[in-house]
């Protein structure tokens, strides 16, 4: 029998839960749970892991973030909530320790500000509205113990969120083994290029593309955006919020795929890769051997060298990269001028279409 995935909460969830946990305490008594609405209608009970009061004016409660069986880096998180009642009537949301604060423009939070983000800091104030005695305000900080260790280990840095995690979550639920959340995830980087003026951008898969824009063409890092597996669904994001020229950059491994129409580069979607290059290289003038030798090929770095050996490595690589950029302005409808550069581990080009030079050298 299939076992059934068991859903998580988000960070938002947890930190509306802690806040309002620890104003009941405050309040009233020490509590072991909570309940909070969502943005999605249902209320939610949420599991306290401590609360207590502190002083005649302040109470902290934790919360432990339960990610269900989604593969998610901020899982077991400790979110903590630390209030002070106050008399002024208002809801002060503040971040402390492992909370990252926004140092770029782009992000949904405006720089100087600490990431918590527009959704989860309404779920937290509605959370805390109904508790909240009348006329009275509430000053809340919230803390992620090793926020800025688990920091490390996602875009954030890169988007500009320095020193710890986001406070995320549009639903208050996270679907186990959700790609829809991830992608989402990696639209960010998007909106900080426009903030930042770049009317071009990088679009590469991961951080080899990054590393190598940087190296080879001294791209700006908020220029660059990481795709993962789904350049197609990147491209499209990209054209919507109104950018005009891409370029598609990258090893081949990932990238010749493109050519064939696979816009999400995942070997389990799709893996044309030996049989693109092989076409390529037979229209290039390749004899039969050598293109049987290539689809005999176990990787990309082994058909580049056979091709270098017999003088086919850039012909071949330009059709490709020609022929990327023609299958990625299909898919956008001609809405952008995409074009591509293939690149080997080491930096050198091996392939690039007319676009590109143009867009590289006017």
């Amino acid at each position: 029998m299939r076992r059934v995935l068991r859903y998580g909460i988000t960070t938002g969830a947890c930190a509306a839960a802690s806040a309002k946990a620890a104003l009941i305490t405050l309040l009233n008594k020490p509590v072991d749970r909570v309940g909070i609405p969502s943005p999605i209608g249902i209320r939610f009970e949420i599991l306290v892991k401590e609360s207590r009061k502190l002083s005649e004016n302040t109470a902290v409660a934790y919360v432990i973030k339960d990610s269900g069986d989604d593969i998610d880096i901020t899982n077991k998180l400790e979110i903590s909530a630390t209030v002070r009642l106050t008399d002024d009537g208002k809801i002060v949301i503040k971040g402390g320790n492992g909370i990252g604060i926004a140092t770029k423009p782009g992000l949904p939070v405006s720089i100087g500000e600490p990431a918590i983000n527009p959704i989860p800091r309404k779920m937290i104030e509605d959370a805390i509205k109904e508790v909240l005695p009348p006329g009275k305000g509430v000053e809340v900080l919230l803390s992620v113990i090793g926020g800025e260790r688990i920091a490390e280990k996602t875009l954030n840095p890169k988007l500009g969120v320095i020193g710890g995690i986001s406070i995320l979550g549009t639903t208050g639920v996270v679907k186990p083994l959700s790609m829809d959340a991830y992608r989402r995830s990696l639209i960010s980087q998007i909106d900080v290029a426009i903030a930042q003026g770049y009317e071009r951008i990088f679009i590469t898969p991961g951080n080899i593309g990054e590393r190598l824009a940087k190296q080879v063409f001294k791209v700006s890092e908020d220029a660059i955006i990481q795709t993962g597996d789904f350049m197609g669904y990147m491209l499209n994001k990209a054209v919507e919020k109104g950018v005009k020229e891409i370029i598609i950059l990258g090893h081949p491994g990932k990238l010749v795929k493109l050519a064939a129409g696979i816009f999400n580069t995942h070997h389990k979607v799709g893996d044309a890769r030996k049989e693109v290059i092989a076409a390529y290289a037979g229209a290039n003038g390749a004899n039969k051997e050598l293109i049987s030798m290539i689809l005999q090929s176990n990787t990309t770095e082994e058909i580049i060298e056979l091709l270098k050996q017999n003088d086919l490595l850039q012909p071949t690589f330009n059709e490709i990269a020609k022929r990327i950029s023609l299958r990625s302005m299909e898919r956008i409808e001609n809405k952008a001028k995409i074009g591509a550069i293939l690149v080997s581990l080491d930096g050198n080009i091996l392939g690039m279409d007319e676009n590109a030079r143009c867009m590289l050298h006017g």
